[in-house]
């Protein structure tokens, strides 16, 4: 699948997301860091979930799938002293497993392959090498780490990424005594650090929150148990706005009060002017007048394409802010987020860290660069089901990155795809 091509239409159905991709990253790697036998359900695998069980057997760990099922035996996490560890594109496998090899005492050598190498590691660059760690780099990777980390203060920035702090946040408990995270700058994405604490206490690991940081007592101990994956809001989000944009869309298996940051989807889409309501435990979204908004996306980042893409076609012009953290992802997604709906006739200019969208009552056909970037590749399907023509998705195989069955599924609600050589 190098590219498809979508016939503008009508999304319907009832459809249920794919597993969490965060939740499952948090979910393996607890179990890797338990002596014991752990399991994992329901797991989805993607690129990037790839990556993630490739780098806790990389340690050592043994991990199974059966079905949907994964079975990780972390009894033998840290055997192996000298290892490389392939993160593929994937930032979290990167930033969570940096401090963890660190803790454990392994010579790491950490390489990726897209965008990944030139995206940021410098926090670990200034706050790990005081703690024992000795870092080797030229600025991105291939990263050699070698030492044993030690105990301390932790002082990092909480606007540039939170996998930093969740990284560090599942090192330290393995550490023999206490260590303190301070955070410099004021935390954005607290969903997801809200979602890794949630995490820790499933395997036993006790994390208190500070006024600006975090105290993690030493000495823990990682305890296997039976996780539930919930389902993911970030990719429930592209399915929402089909709904919003013309469609009939229930979802099924997503929390309400989910730690996911981006469960604030549902109330966007209302904020958009969509019928969204909730019904014994299902999220529907259908289609009404959709109006301009103002977005702060500092703990929404992953759903900008898709609110840009609403916004397009919603009356007004609507304001999308605190997304600078989106210009080093799989691609500068400002960048290709206006890209997209300026190849499809729409009116988006991007400044330093957002986009300002105009909405029009409907996009033309045409081409769209995927750029190598999963969350692209998607928002240009749903903008094509308001398209006058057809629209023909350059890299449509990006999806593998984060939700591999995302064109099956939109198929499978009526959408109308051809997968081209």
């Amino acid at each position: 699948m190098s590219s498809v091509t979508v016939t503008p239409g009508r999304l319907e159905g009832t459809l249920t997301p794919p597993p969490s991709k965060s939740a499952a990253h948090r979910a393996i790697l607890g179990a890797a860091l338990c002596k014991g036998i752990s399991t994992i359900s329901p797991i989805a695998l993607s690129d990037d979930i790839t990556a993630t069980l490739e780098a806790i057997r990389s340690l050592g760990a043994v991990a199974t799938l059966k079905g949907d099922t994964l079975i990780v035996d972390g009894s033998h996490t840290f055997s192996r002293r000298d290892v490389t560890i392939d993160c593929m594109e994937s930032g979290s496998t990167l930033r969570f497993l940096i401090p963890v090899a660190a803790a454990g005492g392994v010579s790491a050598e950490f390489v990726g392959r897209g965008r990944l190498p030139e995206r940021p590691i410098g926090i670990y660059l200034d706050c790990l090498p005081p703690c024992g760690i000795q870092c080797t780099t030229q600025g991105g990777l291939p990263l050699h780490i070698q030492g044993k980390l030690q105990p301390g203060v932790f002082s990092l920035p909480g606007d540039v990424s939170s996998q930093f702090i969740t990284g560090l946040l599942y090192a330290l408990p393995l550490l023999e005594e206490e260590s303190r995270i301070v955070l410099t700058t004021p935390l954005q994405s607290a969903g997801y650090v809200d979602m890794t604490i949630h995490t820790l206490a499933q395997f036993g690991i006790a994390v208190e929150q500070l006024p600006d940081g975090y105290r993690i007592p030493g000495g823990q101990q990682y305890q296997p148990g039976n996780i539930q994956v919930e389902a993911d809001w970030s990719q429930a989000a592209f399915f929402l706005a089909a709904g919003a944009l013309g469609g009939d869309i229930t979802l099924e298996g997503l929390l309400p009060l989910s730690a996911q940051g981006d469960r604030e989807a549902a109330h966007l889409f209302t904020r958009y002017g969509a019928l969204v309501s909730w019904s014994q435990g299902k999220l529907s979204c259908r289609s009404k007048f959709l109006c301009r908004q103002e977005i702060d996306a500092s703990d929404i980042p992953d759903l900008v394409p898709i609110l840009a893409v609403t916004a397009a076609l919603a009356s007004g012009e609507t304001r999308i802010s605190g997304a600078a953290r989106l210009r080093i992802k799989e691609s500068d997604r400002l960048a290709t987020t206006q890209a997209l709906i300026t190849a499809l006739g729409g009116y988006c200019r991007q400044f330093h860290d957002g986009l300002v969208i105009r909405g029009i009552p409907a996009l033309s056909g045409g081409q769209v660069d995927g750029a190598g970037d999963h969350r692209i590749v998607m928002a240009a399907a749903i903008a094509a089901l308001r398209a006058s023509s057809p629209v023909t998705i350059l890299g449509a195989e990006a999806v593998n990155k984060s939700y591999p069955a995302f064109f099956e599924d939109f198929k499978a609600l009526g959408g109308q795809i051809q997968f081209n050589p």
